[in-house]
């Protein structure tokens, strides 16, 4: 059950886990299984889990006043979910996070990531993490406000390809920025070329 966590960390760092490491790891993520449409986070509750996913697909997103998504990101194995803002920091979150299929993650609470501080390799691999989530928010950004859909659309099915098999059309469209008419129009455009 541990070995997919293991093996991202040792991927995103160079240090080597030691066994003390690994009994460390082992005691403070704890399996966790959520159902289709159940809740990680809720708006306006603190966030206390970083979740490690095993198995299934998840969506962080907020609820404007018309009751329309925006789909801030999404998550499917070997992805973190949180919101980073309410966990660092124990302030209410703005988002929602639910499962969007059966999903297994491994789970950290607040109280017990400081357990972790001790663990060089996992140092190593959320100061990795950090560059890569600030490095694509920044892409995301930039396209958002620079680019067409339709490049928007061809960065994401060459990024992600396997989020256009996991998600439906309307998330992904949320998630772009656009309606899932438009989506669907360029899905249309792009299987023609």
């Amino acid at each position: 059950m541990y070995e997919p966590l293991i093996n991202f960390i040792k991927n995103h760092s160079k240090t080597p886990l030691t066994d003390n490491d690994l009994e460390i790891i082992k005691d403070v993520f704890i399996p966790k299984k959520i159902r289709k449409k159940q809740y990680f986070l809720q708006e306006g509750d603190v966030c206390k889990y970083s979740g490690f996913i095993l198995k299934g697909a998840m969506r962080q997103y907020t609820v404007d006043d018309k009751e329309t998504e925006h789909i801030m990101r999404l998550s499917i194995e070997n992805w973190w979910v949180n919101d980073r803002e309410s966990f660092g920091n124990g302030t209410p979150s703005i988002y929602n996070i639910d499962a969007w299929e059966d999903t297994d993650l491994l789970v950290v609470s607040r109280e017990d990531i400081v357990k972790l501080e001790s663990i060089t390799a996992l140092n190593e691999m959320g100061r990795q993490l950090d560059f890569n989530h600030a490095y694509t928010l920044q892409r995301r950004l930039n396209a958002s406000i620079s680019k067409l859909a339709e490049q928007r659309y061809k960065e994401f099915s060459k990024l992600y390809p396997e989020f256009l098999q996991r998600f439906p059309q309307h998330i992904i469209a949320s998630y772009l920025g656009m309606t899932k008419e438009t989506l669907s129009r360029l899905r249309r455009n792009s299987l023609r070329k």
